[in-house]
C-alpha cells in the first residue's frame, strides 16, 4: 500500500467511514465527441460581494450580472488559495495547496513534471492562449507559459510587475513587448486594455476551435508600491461614472476597476455572439482570491466580502470563497444556482471529462461537470487549504462545516456554514468529533514541500 493509499484509508476511517477522499481517476471522454471551446476569466482580488449578482448594491456590474442570469451561479465555489500564485498553480495543475508545487507568492517556477490543463488540451488538438498574469515562472525558466502548454502568451510573468498598470513592457510569448509612452514616468498605455485586446484577438484568430483562452486579468488588484507612496494605488485611467461620487479616491478607483472589468467581460461575450460560437463555448468567470486591503482600498467600504468573514491572506471564507459563474448557452440552463462546494483544483478534471483527455490520477480535483447540467456533484469528504503568512494556516471544509487553524500550536476553530456563513460563532467546544476529524486532516492530508517548508515563528521563540 502506498503512502497516499494509507492516508486515504486512515482518513476515511477517521472521518466516520463516509465517502472517500477527493481523489480523481480517469475521466470519461466527452460523450458526443464535440469538444467545446473553454474560456476561463479570472479577476484579481475581486471579493465575493463585489458583483451585483452576489449582492453588491453600489458598484455597477451589469454584464457580469447578465452572464449569471444567462447561466449558472455557484454560491460555494472556492479559489485555490488566498493569494495569487498558489491559487493559479492549483487551477493549472489540479492539486490543492497541500500538494501543489507553488504554495506562496515566492517566485518559484513550475517544473516540467507538473503538467497544466493547457498541456493536456494541446495534446488533443486545442489551441491554447493566456493573457494577463501568470505567476508561475520567471523569464528564461521552465515555468513560463509557452513551456507549459500555451501556444500564445501575453502579459506579466510575476505578480510584482503586475502591480504596475503603466509598466514599460510586458511579455508576448518569450519576447518583451514595449508599452508605448510608459518609459520612465510615462503613463500613456494602460496595460489592462492591451491585454484585453490581445485576448480578444486570440479568440478571433481561433474561432474555428477548439480553443482554450485563459483571461488572467489584473483588475481590481492594487499597485501596492504606488499606494505606499501616495495612499492611492487603485490605478485606473479615470473614475468614469464614479468621478463625482463623494468617496475617497481609492474607493472611486476600486469601483471604476470593477466596472471596467465588467465592460470587458461583456466584450468577450459579445465577440462570441458575433463569431456565432457562443453555443460552442463554455465560459467561467471567477476571482483568484478574496478582496484586498491594499493601495488604499477598504473592503468594508463596498462590503466587498459580502456576508463572509475575512479577506485576502485569510483562510476564513472571505479569503477563499469567490464568485463563480458558468455560461454555456444551450447546455447550461439560464438563471440557475448551485451550492455544491468546489475549488480551483477541480477545473482540470472537469475539463478532462468535457473534452476527453486522460485525467491524471495523482491530483486532488474531481470533475464537477455534472453540476453544469443541474445534476449533483460527486461525493467528496473535504476540501483543504494551507498558507504560510507569518504563521502556518490551515483550513478544511467538511460538508457544511469549516475548520480553521491559525498556527500549528493553535486550536482548531469550527464553524457551521449552513447557519453561520460569516463564521461568527466557534462551535469547536461542542463538536469534539468534528474537531478530531479536522485535526486528522491537518496532520495527515498534506505532503511536505522543500520549496515551502512549514514555519511557525510563534513556536520558534
Amino acid at each position: 500500500m502506498t503512502r497516499r493509499e494509507a492516508i486515504r484509508t486512515m482518513a476515511t476511517a477517521a472521518l466516520g467511514g463516509a465517502a472517500a477522499l477527493s481523489m480523481s481517476t480517469h475521466a470519461e471522454a466527452a460523450p458526443t465527441g464535440h469538444r467545446p471551446n473553454i474560456i476561463w476569466i479570472m479577476a484579481d482580488d475581486l471579493g465575493y460581494g463585489d458583483l451585483g449578482c452576489y449582492g453588491q448594491e453600489t458598484i455597477l456590474t451589469p454584464r457580469i450580472d447578465e452572464m449569471a442570469a444567462e447561466g449558472l451561479r455557484y454560491t460555494d465555489a472556492y479559489s485555490g488559495s488566498t493569494v495569487c500564485a498558489p491559487s493559479r498553480c492549483c487551477l493549472m495543475t489540479g492539486r490543492d495547496t497541500g500538494h501543489a508545487y507553488v504554495r506562496g507568492n515566492a517566485r518559484i517556477p513550475l517544473p516540467p513534471e507538473r503538467r497544466t490543463v493547457a498541456e493536456y488540451l494541446k495534446e488533443i488538438g486545442y489551441t491554447t492562449g493566456i493573457v494577463g498574469k501568470w505567476g508561475l515562472g520567471e523569464p528564461d525558466t521552465y515555468g513560463v507559459p509557452n513551456r507549459h502548454g500555451f501556444d500564445y502568451w501575453f502579459g506579466y510573468l510575476n505578480q510584482g510587475r503586475a502591480h504596475n498598470y503603466y509598466i514599460d513592457y510586458v511579455w508576448e510569448n518569450e519576447e518583451k513587448y514595449p508599452l508605448p509612452g510608459n518609459e520612465g514616468d510615462g503613463r500613456e498605455t494602460y496595460s489592462h486594455n492591451v491585454i484585453m485586446d490581445k485576448g480578444l484577438q486570440f479568440i478571433r484568430d481561433n474561432a474555428e476551435g477548439p480553443f482554450f483562452a485563459y483571461f488572467a486579468v489584473t483588475l481590481p488588484h492594487a499597485n501596492n508600491e504606488l499606494g505606499n507612496e501616495t495612499g492611492n494605488g487603485m490605478e485606473v485611467p479615470d473614475y468614469g461614472i464614479y468621478d463625482d461620487r463623494d468617496w475617497p479616491d481609492p474607493q472611486k478607483g476600486h469601483a471604476a476597476m470593477i466596472s471596467l472589468l465588467d465592460r470587458d467581460v461583456g466584450r468577450i461575450l459579445d465577440l462570441l455572439a458575433e463569431l456565432e460560437i457562443d453555443e460552442d463555448t463554455l465560459v467561467f468567470f471567477t476571482s483568484d482570491n478574496g478582496p484586498h486591503r491594499e493601495g488604499g482600498a477598504d473592503p468594508a467600504f463596498f462590503n466587498s466580502w459580502g456576508p463572509l468573514r475575512g479577506y485576502k491572506r485569510d483562510l476564513y471564507e472571505g479569503g477563499i470563497r469567490v464568485p463563480m459563474i458558468a455560461r454555456w448557452p444551450g447546455r447550461i440552463r439560464a438563471g440557475t444556482e448551485c451550492s455544491y462546494p468546489w475549488a480551483f483544483w477541480d477545473f482540470l478534471p472537469t475539463v478532462a471529462e468535457l473534452t476527453g483527455f486522460d485525467c491524471p490520477a495523482n491530483i486532488q480535483g474531481v470533475s464537477i461537470a455534472p453540476t453544469l447540467s443541474g445534476a449533483p456533484g460527486p461525493e467528496r469528504e473535504f476540501l483543504y487549504w494551507e498558507f504560510q503568512h507569518n504563521v502556518f494556516k490551515q483550513a478544511a471544509r467538511i460538508g457544511n462545516y469549516k475548520a480553521v487553524r491559525n498556527g500549528i500550536g493553535s486550536g482548531v476553530e469550527l464553524y457551521d456554514l449552513a447557519h453561520d456563513i460569516g463564521e461568527t460563532t466557534d462551535i469547536a467546544s461542542t463538536e469534539p468529533e468534528l474537531v478530531e476529524r479536522a485535526e486528522y486532516i491537518f496532520e495527515n492530508w498534506r505532503v511536505d514541500s522543500p520549496e515551502f517548508p512549514v514555519r511557525d515563528p510563534a513556536l520558534e521563540q
